[in-house]
């Protein structure tokens, strides 16, 4: 479902990037495949230096479908990235990516909260945000971040996801899961 962003991947993950219902919502814009490898070739030397985190979502046969990334990584904390090629859209592949990638962050690298900044005019990454148990709204809380990110042209929202929280809500899933088993047994 995930893996290491990988230079071979560029032409379809360019490909996907460029449709119109996806070119707007993604943070690292391409306007030429020769720039997108640039891109992406700068993607995998960040995460070497350790500022970032990004993986190359697959489908069920490995065709690249998209990316995921934690960005300006500080404190055990950074900014979630994601964007799907049109065609996976509204089919589950963000919430497989999403819970795959929040393991890795959350119980491999150490991660402890992910941050979600999502532009005020982007419906369809809020209701997919509003669907997660263990997504909170941080405007309020976190307002000096949210005054922060607001200070350029778009104007986000913000959200927070802490490992706590998503532990929490893994583990109460997989208790009722486990519990619907039994007593169907």
């Amino acid at each position: 479902m995930l893996k290491k962003r990988d230079i071979h991947d560029s032409h379809a993950l360019y490909d996907h990037m460029v449709h119109p219902d996806v070119f707007p919502f993604v943070r690292h814009k391409a306007n030429s495949f020769e720039e997108y490898l640039f891109l992406t070739k700068q993607t995998i030397e960040a995460e070497e230096r350790g500022e970032l985190i990004s993986r190359t979502i697959l489908d069920e046969w490995g065709s690249p479908i998209g990316t995921i990334s934690l960005f300006d990584i500080q404190d055990n904390a950074g900014f979630l990235g994601t964007w799907l090629g049109k065609p996976y859209h509204g089919k589950g592949y963000n919430k497989l990516a999403k819970d795959a990638f929040f393991h890795e962050l959350f119980y491999e690298l150490d991660i402890e909260t992910i941050f979600l900044r999502i532009r005020k005019q982007n419906v369809r990454s809020t209701r997919a945000a509003a669907k997660l148990p263990y997504v909170v709204n941080a405007n309020e809380t976190r307002a000096s971040l949210l005054e922060q990110i607001n200070k350029g042209e778009d104007l986000f929202n913000l959200f927070e996801i802490t490992k706590d929280l998503y532990t929490f809500n893994t583990y109460h899933q997989t208790s009722e899961a486990d519990d619907n088993q039994l007593k169907e047994a």
